[in-house]
């Protein structure tokens, strides 16, 4: 059994940030519940793979989990959610503050029905300012905090991964699980909240606090590091490759390697600062070295120097990827065949009490029936609430 097994959690979150907050939490035990709309949510089927239980961001962001389908509002379907509150630990919700209280899952409203509830809140913006109560995605939190604008090349460009959902999801959990520890010591829960803005403002931060203290008005360089070179993005024979060289050390066996050694002399290539200012000349001797070998030729040579590299894989490499798939990155879900999902393990694990894969993303509903009896409902009255519609 997992380390949160005695963990009830609420999931009302969407799409990533919030279900994916939830399925760390369930991944080591914690029994979460996602409250799915009456007659499906609108995440379900994002990037559909013909699965008839979602689509490829649904399988990955909430294994783990049984489904409740409940109602919006009216009277009973309030009845419910208080007894779901009642028998609950935290509920998860990545809504701005005003759906949460129309939701009736605001912190007052928990609060007056579980004191000791814990309500972990993501939005886009955070709860203050002008922008607190708009909605926004992944790339609205990239294109406000600078990463977007320093990203490509003629014109600024988003990153097509959401990595500000899914760092919004980790600093949630991390967030949840300090309050439990704190409820352990008080008996009181509180709220966690944490914001899409605020965690691509995180990544971004030593840019904005080097152009607050020394004004560099620093411009897109495409795939060259803005603090160092050679660091770039670099066509092969066969595909393409990256590799870094950071500090003096790894410069001077980066020049042996490339058999330029006289650049070690060159006052413009004394620093890292200076290596970056003149990135370009770098780069191209770089890329001439490489246009003529073969990516693993290159890859090869770069380790003997020990310098960081790795071949530019699309996702279809990427699963097959020797490595990749010997490192434990990805659960042992029981499925073979095209049948199996190469579902993501949370990028932290526990040597005495490892995460587990129970079971995958719940159909839709699956759940209602089962949690409705652990909650005390009878058998006529999962019926009546069928039949108004009020659950599926």
């Amino acid at each position: 059994m997992g380390i949160l097994e005695n963990i009830r959690v609420l999931d009302f979150g969407r799409y990533i940030a919030g279900p994916w907050c939830a399925a760390l939490l369930a991944d080591y035990g914690a029994d979460v519940i996602r409250i799915d709309k009456v007659g499906g949510s609108e995440d379900r089927d994002v990037m559909p793979i013909g699965h008839q239980n979602g689509g490829a961001i649904f399988q990955q962001v909430n294994r783990n989990k049984r489904s409740f389908c409940l109602a919006s509002k009216g009277h009973i379907r309030d009845e419910i959610l208080r007894s779901l509150v009642l028998n609950a630990d935290i509920v998860i919700a990545n809504l701005p503050a005003k759906a949460l209280k129309s939701l009736g899952i605001d912190y007052l409203s928990l609060t007056a029905i579980n004191p000791s509830i814990i309500l972990t809140s993501m939005s886009a913006f955070g709860s203050k300012g002008p922008f607190s109560e708009k909605i926004g995605f992944d790339v609205v939190a990239q294109a406000m905090s600078g990463s977007m604008y320093l990203s490509g090349s003629t014109e600024p460009m988003r990153s097509c991964v959401s990595w500000v959902d899914y760092s919004t999801a980790m600093s949630a959990a991390f967030g949840t699980l300090l309050a439990i520890i704190e409820r352990q010591k008080s008996g009181k829960g509180q709220e966690v909240s944490a914001s899409l803005l605020g965690s691509a403002l995180v990544a971004s931060n030593p840019y904005l606090i080097e152009e607050k203290i020394t004004p560099k008005g620093r411009a897109r360089m495409a795939n060259k590091s803005q603090v160092a070179a050679p660091a770039d993005m670099f066509r092969t024979k066969d595909g393409f490759i990256v590799m870094q060289a950071i500090g003096n050390p790894m410069f001077k066996r980066w020049a042996g390697l490339v058999g330029r050694p006289e650049l070690l002399k060159d006052q413009k290539f004394t620093s890292d600062e200076g290596r970056a200012t003149h990135a370009n000349m770098l780069s191209n001797i770089m890329q001439d070295w490489c246009s003529t070998k073969e990516t693993e030729f290159i890859i090869t040579e770069l380790e003997k120097v020990k310098l960081p590299c790795a071949e530019v894989l699309s996702p279809k490499k990427a699963i097959k990827d020797e490595h990749i798939n010997q490192g434990d990155f990805f659960f042992s879900t029981g499925e073979k065949g095209p049948k199996k999902m190469p579902i993501s393990m949370p990028p932290v694990n526990l040597s005495r009490t490892p995460c587990t894969y129970r079971n995958a993303a719940p159909a839709l509903g699956n759940n209602t029936a089962q949690i409705l009896f652990e909650l005390g409902y009878e058998n006529h009255d999962i019926k009546h609430f069928f039949e108004a519609g009020i659950i599926s």
